[in-house]
């Protein structure tokens, strides 16, 4: 018990942040926001046969954290396959470089980016040979 199975991105421009998540990592969306009483659009993040959970998309209720603060709440990392063409499309549809690409040496590529929204997140490319 206590394994993860949703997660809620809050957003202060809906559609800016479904067009932000839809480019860049192929999500879908289900609007849910007659069950919720706000805004609240479900995120379909892949096949429900692959590892992995879907989540959500949730109007923000209180100003958004400042940039520079430290992190208060969870970072969610959606897995790559390449690191770089995932930083190109961040970059694309608006995201900042938060913390740049660094090797977990002999494991993976990581980084930590800013949505259009101001949230943090991080990228993971597999990678025996990173360092």
């Amino acid at each position: 018990m206590g394994r993860l199975i949703h997660f809620e991105i809050h957003v202060d421009d809906m559609e800016r942040a479904k067009k932000f998540y839809g480019e860049v990592f192929g999500w879908t969306f289900e609007d849910w926001s007659d069950f919720a009483g706000m805004p609240y659009f479900g995120a379909v993040t892949g096949d429900a046969n692959e590892p992995g959970i879907d989540g959500a998309l949730m109007q923000r209720q209180s100003p958004p954290p400042t940039q520079g603060q430290a992190l208060n709440g969870y970072s969610c990392t959606m897995g790559v396959e390449d690191y770089d063409s995932a930083e190109a499309k961040i970059l694309s549809a608006g995201g900042q470089v938060a913390m740049p690409k660094y090797a977990l040496p002999g494991m993976a590529w990581q980084g930590y980016y800013m949505d259009t929204e101001g949230n943090v997140f991080g990228i993971h490319q597999p990678d025996e040979n990173a360092k």
